[in-house]
């Protein structure tokens, strides 16, 4: 049981009432005295967003960490930062890319890279709604697609993508449940890319993937024409819908611009499933991935002319639009998803006429979101502003009525990107706050020299009218984020023993005969050796251990703590070496004695008063 918890009263809540009643009648609001034996309580008003010292926050935010390749945890509506969680970096406090149980997870995925650049995080869905099991989040720089455990925060799987180049945008199945996370892979190549087809682009292709959310392994992918931007999932389970830009087929700046529409691409799910099942699928190269034609003419896919280089790619939370964003065209498209029914069926013969409106907004409409009241939300990326709008009046006005859709424009620092509504991807979209995600700060910030931060503005959308009601820097580009009511969120206290991040660590120990939760022991084999040890604090299970210059070294350490909060480290010093052991967690960590004498290793994460002296000695004989 945690310390906090005691007959069902938390220390917060014990400490919230004593503090109260020590003050009971003094200054529970603004006091003042009446007549004698009456007093009139005036009671404080917060501004909106504002969340006090103790108090905890309505929302989870992960945030990307962008070209740091990181994903980040942000309380809504305070905007603090909580965690950060090492996913396509290496990363020292917690020793991310450093330790073995986090290199085999990132094995897969081809890495340890020392980069990544990671865009769309997004979580796990049932029934349309937020699960709290897992956040997904890609990696554009290598072409990877990382999952992170929502109950103890940590990455646990990791995929390279097969025959494509730079993973974009990144959505998951929403009904009936996340069998699918779907993903955009935005290069052109060859296919295969072994070296022919060097200089002809005309037999460049990208694909659309599906991955498997339980297994991570990549269960199918569709060519298409053009490069794929965004993609998002309808709440039915038949569709997904990918921008597409670059219709041109060109390899420079200037060529993809020429067309004046470009594509949003639907994909048919139910289709490709029976595609794959009747066998009607190819396998490029090694992988054994199916891979299905889904250019232009194929059933499994509709080309749907959208003005021009479309970028964003987002489900109203009803359930009956896809809205694609022109980037270069000051307008937006909603598509009728139940049109997309008729076509299919053959009921419509132009791809346009699954079109319900195209509203005109302002120049640079990059992603659009919702409030769950039948508003939108778009940036609009050259005019610095958050344009909201109404989706039922802008088919109105696409159907020839007058009426005026665009409800409110609102200014913001500077040039916003993604931005998101509080649960706004899913059918609990609740209208209280949207976040804008600007690219530049400006002079919004103290400077810090030629790198300047980016700037998040939290905007409350609960009334009529958008209000900016707080600046938040930002570094390294977060490039999206997604917003998750608490109730959502189960967070563990404690790791449990039989986890399978820390199996095979577990498997090790047991084939050498180890205990680890009571077994302080040195295991040798040749030059390679093996040291168990336990940790509570303030103490290591041992002082010290012998080794031979040129040993291969494991050290393998398990946290006896039981105390939520209560993290260790180990750090060997000068060996480039460091990792966090969480409370009732297995960590281990391979590193070369290269250097002769006493080298001391030590706890770098704070755990007892006594943490200074938590240390010991590695003894390398000459």
């Amino acid at each position: 049981m945690s310390e906090e918890q005691d007959n069902g009263v938390t220390r917060r809540k014990f400490l919230s009432a004593s503090a109260l009643a020590g003050v009971a009648g003094v200054s529970t609001g603004l006091v003042g005295c009446g007549s004698e034996g009456q007093k009139t309580v005036t009671k404080e008003v917060k501004p909106a967003g504002h969340v006090g010292p103790g108090e905890l926050d309505e929302y989870y935010g992960f945030w990307s960490g962008g070209h740091s390749g990181e994903v980040r945890i942000l309380g809504l509506p305070s905007m603090r930062e909580l965690m950060r969680i090492p996913v396509f970096n290496v990363e020292s406090a917690t020793g991310w890319g450093i330790t073995n149980e986090s290199k085999e997870i990132m094995a897969p995925g081809g890495g340890p890279y020392l980069n990544g650049d990671a865009h769309h995080p997004h979580m796990s869905m049932t029934d349309g709604r937020y699960d709290g099991k897992y956040v997904f989040i890609n990696d554009k720089a290598n072409t990877r697609v990382a999952r992170i455990r929502c109950d103890v925060m940590k990455t646990d799987k990791m995929i390279a993508i097969p025959n494509v180049s730079a993973i974009h945008g990144l959505r998951v199945q929403k009904v009936p449940h996340t069998k699918y996370v779907f993903c955009n892979a935005e290069f052109r190549i060859p296919q295969p890319n072994d070296g022919r087809d060097l200089t002809d682009p005309t037999k460049y292709r990208t694909m659309f993937n599906a991955i498997d959310a339980e297994s991570m392994e990549v269960a199918w992918q569709v060519i298409v024409d053009g490069n794929l931007d965004n993609t998002d999932a309808d709440y039915k389970g038949t569709y997904a819908c990918s921008t597409c830009y670059n219709s041109e087929g060109a390899v420079d700046l200037a060529g993809t611009m020429r067309n004046e529409r470009d594509w949003a691409v639907v994909f048919n799910i139910p289709r490709i499933e029976a595609a794959i099942a009747a066998g009607k699928f190819t396998t490029i190269g090694d992988s054994k991935v199916p891979v299905l034609d889904g250019t232009h003419g194929s059933e499994l896919t509709l080309y749907i002319p959208v003005p021009k280089s479309p970028h964003g790619m987002n489900t109203s939370p009803d359930g009956e639009y896809f809205v694609a964003n022109g980037k270069l065209s000051p307008t937006v498209t909603v598509i009728s998803i139940a049109k997309l029914d008729e076509w299919f069926d053959g009921k419509l013969k132009d791809p346009r006429d699954t079109v319900v409106a195209e509203p005109e907004l302002g120049l640079g409409p990059l992603h659009t979101a919702f409030d769950g009241r039948g508003n939108a939300y778009t940036t609009l990326f050259i005019d610095s502003q958050i344009a909201k709008w109404s989706v039922a009046d802008a088919i109105r006005a696409y159907n020839g009525e007058k009426v005026d859709y665009i409800k409110q424009k609102l200014d913001v620092q500077y040039q916003p990107g993604h931005n998101h509504t509080t649960m706004g991807e899913t059918r609990d979209a609740d209208g209280k706050y949207l976040v804008s995600l600007c690219k530049f700060s400006k002079d919004r910030f103290l400077p810090v020299g030629p790198l300047h931060a980016e700037n998040d503005q939290l905007i409350d959308i609960s009334g009529e009218e958008m209000k900016v009601v707080h600046d938040g820097p930002t570094f390294a580009e977060p490039h999206d984020c997604c917003i998750v009511h608490r109730s959502k969120m189960k967070p563990a206290k404690l790791w449990t023993r039989d986890d399978p991040i820390f199996a095979s660590t577990v498997a090790m120990a047991k084939a050498d005969g180890v205990t680890l939760e009571t077994d302080n022991k040195v295991i040798r084999d040749g030059n390679k050796v093996r040291v168990y040890m336990t940790s509570i604090a303030p103490n290591f299970g041992m002082n010290d251990f012998t080794v031979k210059l040129g040993d291969e070294v494991t050290v393998v350490i398990t946290n006896l703590d039981q105390v939520e909060d209560v993290t260790h480290g180990f750090v060997m010093v000068n060996h480039g070496v460091s990792m966090e052991i969480g409370p009732q967690a297995t960590a281990s960590v391979t590193f070369k004695a290269d250097k002769p004498g006493v080298q001391w290793f030590y706890c770098h994460w704070f755990c007892h008063a006594l943490h200074m002296e938590m240390r010991g000695r590695m003894l390398v004989e000459a």
